[in-house]
């Protein structure tokens, strides 16, 4: 009896040994060959990411694309084709990759929603580096705001004015709006407007003004100044006084012209009217 008893229990744990064997090598045969092909997906896929990534950029620097536009194609790139190749592998593994899209998305809209106003800077940022309105060094008019470009990024531009003060923009103000490149041309015009007495002598008053602007340091002969007179006004008349400088010396030359302009009227004796008040006391009879 114990003899029997005990060939019975080796039969039950060699069948049940025979079970787990079997089992672990369904197991092994049906999952580990998706475990490997998952590893493998994912090993590939990114490699091939990053490949592409740096392609991307390197195609971009050879058409000499802006830096920063081109870090941000290729990290976008990358990691596009990342999640592709995570939800792949998680595919590969029998996962349900129908809900996890829903949670993704679920999940990008509330970042994107959250981050929408950051995310239209980043948008504005791109829009400026492809069209390029102007760059680093220029003087800009934009976004509420006047002055030299000191920097940019993906989220603002730095603009520091005359006086020197830092003046920092959200790029999608910059984009919304009109922007107004004073940098852009080689030549700016300066543009004044003179008035002199009606008593002065009007061609003496145009040939002093012409003079003073081609003996200006900063004028340009080509194209010529120009000074003509354009308003009978109600207590003078006014000149538009017109000069090409360079764009770098447009503000040196605004106010040495402006100046000069003074000085040679005066030496001519050739007044510059201004407001005045005449009071005429009435007599009353007593």
């Amino acid at each position: 009896m114990n003899v029997t008893k005990e060939l019975s229990e080796i039969t039950i744990e060699k069948a049940q040994s025979g079970y787990y064997q079997d089992l672990l090598i369904n197991f092994v045969t049906e999952y580990g060959m998706n475990l490997i092909g998952a590893i493998l997906i994912f090993y590939f896929g990114k490699i091939i990411a990053r490949s592409l990534g740096r392609l991307s950029k390197r195609l971009m620097q050879r058409y000499e694309v802006d830096a920063m536009l081109t870090d941000v194609v290729q990290a976008t790139i990358y990691y596009s084709l990342l999640i592709v190749v995570i939800i792949a592998a998680l595919g590969q593994l029998g996962v349900e990759t129908t809900s996890f899209m829903a949670i993704l998305g679920a999940a990008g809209l509330a970042i994107g929603l959250a981050l929408k106003d950051t995310l239209s800077n980043i948008g504005a940022a791109v829009i400026i580096l492809i069209f390029r309105p102007f760059k680093v060094g220029d003087y800009i008019s934009a976004g509420g705001a006047e002055g030299t470009v000191e920097s940019m990024n993906l989220f603002n531009t730095t603009i520091s004015p005359v006086d020197n003060r830092t003046i920092i923009v959200p790029n999608a103000a910059i984009t919304k709006g009109n922007i107004v490149n004073f940098s852009n041309k080689p030549m700016r015009r300066v543009d004044h407007t003179v008035g002199i007495g009606y008593e002065d002598d009007l061609k003496k008053a145009k040939e002093v003004l012409y003079s003073v602007l081609r003996s200006n340091q900063y004028a340009l002969t080509d194209p010529a100044p120009l000074v003509a007179v354009s308003e009978l006004a109600d207590s003078s008349v006014n000149f538009t006084v017109r000069v090409w400088v360079k764009s770098e010396e447009y503000w040196n030359a605004y106010y040495e012209v402006i100046e000069q302009i003074k000085l040679a009227l005066d030496e001519h004796g050739i007044s510059i009217p201004y407001p005045q008040m005449a009071i005429h006391p009435s007599s009353t009879s007593a």
